[in-house]
């Protein structure tokens, strides 16, 4: 299956969730080639981007379960085309 380049931005508004988004995040590290986080602590949210590589399959697997957390909205895109370069 060929991999796809993608990209997730998520919105953390539950500190309560920030635990399993983290062990989800480890759990799929070989699918995550850059992660920067942002905290909004005046207004009370955290926001996460993640650039991906990998297949469509793997990048689901990962994006569903993160979209599953309360508290915690998931937006994700992925390029067209194949690339190989990892």
């Amino acid at each position: 299956m060929e991999k796809r380049i993608g990209t997730a931005i998520i919105l953390i508004e539950n500190n309560e969730s920030v635990a399993s988004f983290n062990q989800i995040v480890s759990n799929h590290s070989a699918t995550i080639i850059g992660r920067q986080g942002i905290p909004v602590r005046n207004m009370g949210f955290n926001i996460v981007s993640l650039v991906l590589f990998g297949t469509t399959d793997e990048i689901g697997s990962l994006t569903g379960k993160l979209g599953r957390l309360k508290g915690l909205n998931i937006k994700s895109v992925l390029l067209k085309g194949g690339y190989n370069f990892y």
